[in-house]
């Protein structure tokens, strides 16, 4: 028998096992402890209210024993000889697709310019204390992606995009926490995730995958407007049934590539900002209303902000994106002489940093200075700002930066607080770094969040610049029933890079959806 008990308990009942175990069985009127077992299904935090409290559902397994955590299995077939498509890119969108193909018979070949894991944590390193930028290897590009080493949440607001569940299901079977199953905002961390994404690896080339590291597409082979294949950069040409492209929103060069062989690509609204740092004991005292530090059992506390602005009569939004509470602020350049900043959290959330992006949503009709570029106007404006960061910031991976409220009132601060940012900061005056539409939006926004989050407008808060990657600024049409692309036969547009996905696990079902869709489209034939 089963019993869904539905509460809310105290942070330290809900996060004691023991303690937890107790009371819901108690709950549920269970008078002999030993009779049942239980099992959280939900959990959130509820901390509109002085006295913090956490919702909780579980269900209680009286006289039976607790089923699977998770009913996906590693049990894949092995597709060495099976029929080839190709993947290029291995983030989420290229591991999710990858390993659907395998289950549905055909051979993935993984095509990625960036190292694996190990070696790119070395890349890591030298951008952090060297400065240096490799263009292949960094936070966008290699093994798991742009989220493997910045952060790991898997948030989504994409309920309709596919099975939620079965992707967290097969990030627990490759070794995630179980906590993601019950927790409202599961995070894996950037810790942890680089283990995970490489045990993905590992069942795809347990059964015959192929996948190809610090390897780059030069080329694509389109004959007679079908995708057959691509040209790597030493000249050899990889062929298949068809190409899923995950490439990732920072993956410029495949932008040029598609434009010159006149490969339909459109120009999409996206967001550009700035991240912003608080101290991580600032944010929990406002969102916990604790006088002193959080306490022990309640994790660092985040939070969401929008504020609408007005600049030349154009209303845009600015919001908070990618908070990293008791995380770190990352340098997330992809080519020399740029400046670009993320964040990220460890799985502990454990540091003295709160960190945010706070980003004004840029639409098409803002963008009417940069016309000549087509497709690639926000590309190319994304990237004048990030070198115009990097210049003024003196040509390192320093970023530029600035109290908040002296960015506020138009001063440059005569110091910097303390930062998570390794390659360090440099104080400047930020409005010779941000377009004025940006700055003034952010101003506004800043005076308005002030109103909504007590002791969030202050000093003790610095801006670093710039966060613009927050989401392609191309998007690769395809059609909405096959997510073929709506000329090119063969390629199927994946994940954030192509504009259809925002974060890890809908890009991970975008993946599956492409890779079902690939192979429904050769039965069709």
């Amino acid at each position: 028998m089963q019993k869904t008990i539905k509460t809310t308990l105290r942070p330290e009942e809900a996060f004691t096992p023991e303690l937890f175990e107790a009371i819901i069985l108690k709950r549920a009127n269970i008078t002999n402890p030993k009779s049942a077992q239980v099992r959280a299904l939900k959990r959130s935090i509820d901390a509109r209210s002085r006295n913090v409290k956490v919702n909780i559902e579980a269900q209680v397994y009286i006289n039976e024993e607790l089923p699977p955590v998770i009913s996906y299995k590693r049990d894949y077939p092995v597709v060495t000889n099976a029929e080839p498509v190709i993947i290029v890119g291995f983030g989420p969108a290229g591991m999710f697709a990858a390993l659907r193909l395998i289950e549905l018979g055909y051979k993935p070949i993984v095509i990625e310019r960036g190292s694996d894991v190990q070696k790119r944590r070395r890349d890591l390193a030298a951008i952090n204390k060297d400065h240096v930028v490799n263009p292949e290897s960094n936070y966008c590009f290699g093994e798991g992606g742009a989220g493997t080493f910045s952060d790991g949440k898997l948030y989504t607001r994409s309920k309709k995009r596919g099975d939620i569940l079965r992707t967290l299901e097969i990030l627990v079977a490759h070794g995630a926490t179980e906590d993601i199953l019950v927790d409202a905002h599961p995070h894996i961390g950037t810790n942890k995730l680089p283990k995970v994404v490489q045990e993905i690896r590992q069942s795809i080339m347990n059964a015959g995958g192929e996948i190809h590291f610090d390897t780059k597409v030069a080329d694509f082979i389109i004959k007679e407007k079908r995708m057959r294949g691509v040209v790597l950069a030493d000249g050899s040409k990889v062929e298949g049934l068809g190409v899923i492209l995950a490439t990732g929103h920072s993956a410029r060069d495949i932008f040029h590539l598609l434009q010159r062989n006149e490969v339909l690509i459109e120009a999409k609204p996206f967001a550009l900002g700035v991240r912003i740092e608080h101290p991580q004991s600032l944010i929990d005292k406002i969102q916990y209303h604790c006088d002193t530090d959080r306490g022990e059992f309640l994790p660092a506390s985040s939070y969401a902000l929008v504020h609408q602005t007005y600049h030349e009569g154009k209303q845009r939004g600015v919001f908070s994106f990618c908070m990293c509470p008791g995380g770190f602020i990352v340098p997330a350049a992809t080519a020399p002489g740029e400046v670009v900043v993320n964040g990220m959290s460890p799985s502990r959330r454990d540091s003295a940093f709160a960190n945010s992006g706070i980003v004004s949503a840029v639409e098409l009709e803002d963008l009417t200075a940069y016309s000549k570029f087509g497709a690639l106007a926000g590309m190319e404006f994304q990237r004048e700002i990030e070198q115009r960061a990097c210049q003024i910031a003196g040509g390192t991976q320093a970023a530029p930066a600035q109290r908040m409220t002296d960015f506020v009132n138009g001063k440059v601060s005569s110091s910097l607080n303390d930062t998570s940012y390794r390659p360090g900061l440099l104080s400047v005056d930020m409005r010779e770094v941000l377009p004025e539409s940006i700055h003034l939006r952010l101003r506004d926004a800043f005076k308005g969040y002030a109103k909504k989050m007590k002791g969030y407008y202050t000093n003790e808060a610095q801006i670093v610049g710039v966060e613009s990657r927050t989401s392609s600024p191309v998007r690769i049409p395809r059609d909405k029933d096959s997510l073929e692309h709506v000329e090119i036969k063969g390629l199927f547009p994946c994940g954030e890079g192509a504009g259809f996905a925002g974060g890890i696990v809908s890009a991970a079902m975008d993946g599956e959806k492409c890779a079902e869709s690939l192979i429904a489209s050769l039965k069709r034939k």
